[in-house]
């Protein structure tokens, strides 16, 4: 279980270490733009949370130690991920124009 790796560890551990939100946007000006990326009409703006750079290191190596990238290969190839339902996730497929086919 992932909650059990050393990723996760080190990112329970790294908790204490990040100051209040007062604090970070006090010691950097440039925090917004630092922590936020815009494309295709969407705004994600991660500067009102409690991270640092350190933080997003931390998570993208839980991502990695968790396999993300070799999961999100798996969808867009249509494989068979969910063990849920016994099927492929077809996430995709919501996403896609009406008239592309999915197979």
């Amino acid at each position: 279980m992932i909650h059990h790796s050393a990723a996760w560890a080190a990112l329970d551990a790294h908790k204490s270490e990040v100051p209040h939100m007062r604090e970070l946007f006090a010691g950097d000006t440039e925090r917004f733009s630092r922590f936020s990326l815009q494309d295709c009409g969407l705004l994600v703006d991660y500067s009102k949370h409690r991270i640092t750079r350190k933080t997003m290191e931390l998570l993208c190596a839980l991502a990695r130690e968790a396999g993300l990238e070799a999961q999100r290969a798996a969808m867009f190839e249509g494989q068979h991920i969910n063990s849920t339902e016994d099927r492929a996730v077809l996430h995709t497929a919501l996403r896609a124009p009406s008239d592309a086919r999915i197979y």
